[in-house]
C-alpha cells in the first residue's frame, strides 16, 4: 500500500499562527534594514562611478607629487671637439704644387708648407724688372743731357756777363776821352748802344738759362714719376712670386691635403687645412626649442674621460637645421691637451636656475594640454583643474597657478580621461 501525507498534517492553534505572523515580521524588518545600511555605505561609491563613468586603474597612471624646490634649466647632449681656428690655405696664383709636409705633421706660424711652381709669373718679374732697369738708364742720361745742356747756357750767359762788363769799361773811357776833347760824341753814343746791347744778351742768357733749368726739372720728374710706377709693378709682381710660397697661418698641425702632390692647381684652389690646436671649442647640436634660450656667456659644463672641464658658450648658430641648431663651447682657460678633433663629449649648458619655487615633475599632460590644465587626485578621483605653468626643464616643470604644495596630479596615462572632468580611479 501507498502511504499518504495524512500522518503529517496537524491542526494549527491560534498560539502558533500569531508566532509565525511575528516572526516574519522580524525577517522583514531586518532584511529591509540590512538593505538601508549596504545602501549608506554603497552610495558615495556609486555617485563616484555615475560622475566619472567608467573607473581608470592607478596603476595604469603616473603620478607626481608638487613640492617646492630648485628649478635647473639646462640643455644635454652629445658634442664634437673642433678646432675653433682651422684656416684653409688657398693657391693665390696657378701653377704646379710642390708639398713639403704630410697630414699630421706639427707647423709652425710661418713655416714653409710648399711651393706653386709658376714660370710665367716669374718672367713677368724678370720682365718688368728689366723695363724698371732701361727706365732708370733713360733718367740717369736725362741727367746727364740736363747738365751739358745748362752748362751751355751757363757758358753763354757768362760770356754775356763779360760782353756787358766790357762795354761798360768801353763806354767809360770813350766818355773821359769825349771830356778832355780826344773824342768825338759819336763814340760814346756808339760805346753806350754796345753796352745797352750787351745788357739785353746779359738778360737773354739768364732767363734761358732759368727756363732750362724748369725744363730739365719738368723732364726729370717725369722720368722719376714713370720709374717710381714701374717700380711699384715689379715690387707687386715680386709680392705675388712670394705668394708662391705657402706659409702656415698658426701655429697646429696640417689637417687635411686637398689637392694631390705636384698637382696643376688654379687660382683660387683650396690647398690644405692648419688646425689650430690651442683653441679647441666643443660644437653641440640643440633642439629647436631650446635655441631660443641659449645665450653667448652662458655657463656649461664638458666631460669625458672621467674628467670635466668648465666652459662658456661661445658661438650660437643663426640657422636651423633638420630642427636643430649648432652651438660652440670653449673651455675655460687652457684646452686640455689629450683631446682630439672630432672626440665626442658629453655637454651640458645651463639656461637657468631658480631656487624655492612650486615644481613638478615633468610629464606627457605638458605637451598634451599645453600645460593649461591638469588632474589632481582626490578623494579616489582625478578632478580636472586648470593651471599654468612656468620655465620647464628637462626633467621638471614650474608651476604659476593651479596647485599647491603636497598636492598629487597625473603627469602621464591621462589621455584615457577622454577630457573628462571627473574620473573614478581604481586600486
Amino acid at each position: 500500500m501507498i502511504r499518504d501525507t495524512s500522518g503529517q498534517d496537524r491542526p494549527l492553534t491560534a498560539a502558533s499562527t500569531r508566532w509565525s505572523r511575528h516572526r516574519r515580521l522580524i525577517l522583514t524588518a531586518g532584511l529591509i534594514a540590512a538593505g538601508l545600511l549596504g545602501t549608506a555605505v554603497a552610495l558615495p561609491a556609486v555617485q563616484r562611478m555615475m560622475a566619472g563613468g567608467a573607473s581608470i586603474s592607478l596603476q595604469r597612471l603616473g603620478i607626481a607629487t608638487v613640492e617646492i624646490g630648485p628649478l635647473v634649466r639646462d640643455v644635454a647632449g652629445e658634442g664634437r671637439v673642433v678646432a675653433a681656428m682651422s684656416p684653409t690655405v688657398y693657391a693665390l696664383h696657378g701653377g704646379n704644387l710642390v708639398l713639403r709636409v704630410k697630414a699630421g705633421d706639427k707647423v709652425s706660424k710661418d713655416q714653409l708648407l710648399g711651393d706653386i711652381d709658376s714660370p710665367d709669373l716669374r718672367a713677368r718679374l724678370a720682365q718688368e724688372q728689366s723695363n724698371a732697369d732701361a727706365l732708370r738708364t733713360e733718367l740717369l742720361r736725362a741727367e746727364v743731357d740736363g747738365r751739358e745742356q745748362r752748362s751751355a747756357l751757363k757758358s753763354a750767359w757768362e760770356s754775356a756777363a763779360i760782353d756787358l762788363q766790357t762795354a761798360r769799361n768801353d763806354l767809360e773811357r770813350q766818355t773821359k776821352a769825349f771830356e778832355a776833347g780826344a773824342v768825338a760824341g759819336m763814340q760814346v753814343d756808339k760805346a753806350r748802344d754796345a753796352m745797352d746791347k750787351a745788357r739785353i744778351t746779359l738778360a737773354h742768357a739768364e732767363a734761358g738759362l732759368g727756363l732750362k733749368d724748369d725744363s730739365l726739372k719738368f723732364e726729370l720728374q717725369a722720368k722719376q714719376q714713370a720709374l717710381q710706377r714701374q717700380l711699384l709693378q715689379v715690387q707687386d709682381i715680386r709680392r705675388q712670386v712670394d705668394e708662391l710660397q705657402l706659409r702656415s697661418p698658426v701655429n697646429g698641425q696640417v689637417g687635411q691635403l686637398l689637392v694631390a702632390e705636384r698637382a696643376n692647381v688654379a687660382a683660387g684652389t683650396g690647398l690644405l687645412t692648419v688646425v689650430d690646436l690651442t683653441a679647441l671649442e666643443v660644437q653641440m647640436q640643440v633642439a629647436e626649442s631650446f635655441a631660443r634660450d641659449l645665450a653667448i656667456g652662458m655657463p656649461g659644463e664638458i666631460s669625458g674621460n672621467g674628467q670635466q672641464w668648465r666652459a662658456l658658450v661661445s658661438s650660437v648658430s643663426p640657422e636651423v637645421v633638420n630642427g636643430e641648431v649648432a652651438a660652440r663651447l670653449r673651455f675655460e682657460g687652457t684646452p686640455p691637451e689629450q683631446l682630439r678633433q672630432n672626440q665626442r663629449l658629453a655637454v651640458r649648458v645651463l639656461l637657468d636656475k631658480r631656487d624655492k619655487v612650486l615644481i613638478v615633475n615633468r610629464g606627457s599632460f605638458v605637451e598634451e594640454g599645453g600645460g593649461r590644465f591638469a588632474y589632481v587626485l582626490q578623494d579616489g578621483q582625478a578632478v580636472k583643474r586648470a593651471i599654468r605653468i612656468g620655465a620647464q626643464s628637462l626633467s621638471k616643470v614650474e608651476v604659476l597657478e593651479g596647485l599647491k604644495p603636497g598636492e598629487q596630479i597625473v603627469i602621464s596615462g591621462a589621455q584615457a580621461f577622454d577630457g573628462a572632468e571627473h574620473v573614478t580611479l581604481a586600486q
